[in-house]
């Protein structure tokens, strides 16, 4: 049997591991800041103007799919075309038949254009409003837009403003297509003008109400499959019922005033009655506002539209959990 270690040279040898491992009873060393070259930014602050805008452009950008992926991209581009390629035909008709003193005027009027195009522009409409905020709500991005300093009217009206934008440059870039064809064409300069800048006005007015209905729709839903269906169905549905109901009112001439009543039904028709009574166009339904009183009615009934739109979305993201 071998004899036991001595008590001393155990001690020592457990000090001398404990030692070794790092483990030592003795006070830990303490930590070291590394200057890895970080300094404080002394620069400008950009308040909650320069936030607004840079989420306006960033809108703006995404209706027209720009900074989106190929597939984005198909329908916005897609439907810009659409919208330019029958402007495009229609001057060079008019300059070969005013060429040929067959034409005195544009084949369609400025003001008919939207009326015309109306399919394509409730699909513009109806695919990108889901677009611009039902995604937001879908993969709860909202509360990285309206942290400090951005609120949720701010986020609201540039939203409204890069929708109200991108709809009516797919209206005012196809009149104004127009517009050239009509000047190579050598038509009268001054009545072209006043009547393209009509046109314009008007399609800045369709624009504002468009957008704000669609964009009240497409807020209503995180799914963007359901907002492009009530979109869809609200500007066909109510366009279709007005112009029905117009057309069978229409027949009798002593009801034209109650057939101009009829286009309050339809945003499209609603615009078409403001144009035809405040900016003196030829209106493109059945019938137009048949009085003064039916004309600012329209123009009434069509800023309560935008007002509230505005109003009913500011309330629809007060409501929306962070």
């Amino acid at each position: 049997m071998q004899p036991p270690s001595d008590p001393s040279s155990a001690s020592s040898s457990a000090s001398s591991s404990a030692s070794s491992s790092g483990l030592s009873s003795g006070p830990s060393p303490t930590g070291v800041i590394h200057d890895i070259g970080y300094r404080g930014y002394d620069g400008p602050r950009l308040g909650r103007r320069a936030v607004a805008r840079a989420l306006f452009v960033h809108s703006l950008r995404g209706v027209f799919g720009i900074g989106r992926s190929a597939k984005s991209k198909v329908l916005p581009v897609g439907l810009s075309v659409i919208m330019c390629v029958p402007a495009l035909v229609l001057a060079v008709v008019t300059v070969i038949g005013a060429g040929r003193g067959l034409l005195d005027d544009v084949p369609l009027d400025y003001s008919h254009y939207a009326m015309v195009l109306q399919a394509a522009l409730a699909i513009f409409l109806a695919t990108q409003a889901p677009q611009t905020v039902s995604l937001d709500l879908r993969f709860n991005t909202l509360p990285l837009y309206v942290s400090r300093p951005l609120e949720r009217p701010d986020y609201v009206v540039a939203k409204y403003a890069a929708m109200t934008l991108g709809v009516f440059l797919l209206l005012a870039v196809p009149l104004l297509i127009m517009y050239v064809g009509a000047l190579f064409a050598e038509l009268p300069a001054g009545d072209e003008t006043a009547e393209v800048a009509a046109a314009l006005v008007g399609a800045a007015i369709y624009a504002l109400v468009l957008s704000g209905l669609a964009l009240l729709i497409a807020s209503l839903t995180s799914r963007r499959g359901f907002g492009v269906a009530g979109i869809i169905t609200t500007l066909v549905m109510t366009y279709a019922v007005a112009t029905a109901l117009q057309g069978v009112v229409g027949i009798d001439n002593d009801d034209a005033v109650t057939a101009g009543w009829l286009g309050l039904i339809s945003p499209m028709t609603l615009v078409d009655g403001v144009q035809v009574w405040a900016l003196g166009t030829d209106p493109a339904t059945p019938a137009g506002p048949a009085s003064d009183a039916t004309g600012i009615t329209f123009v009434l009934v069509t800023l309560a539209v935008v007002v509230g739109c505005l109003g009913l979305l500011v309330a629809r993201y007060r409501k929306v959990r962070l």
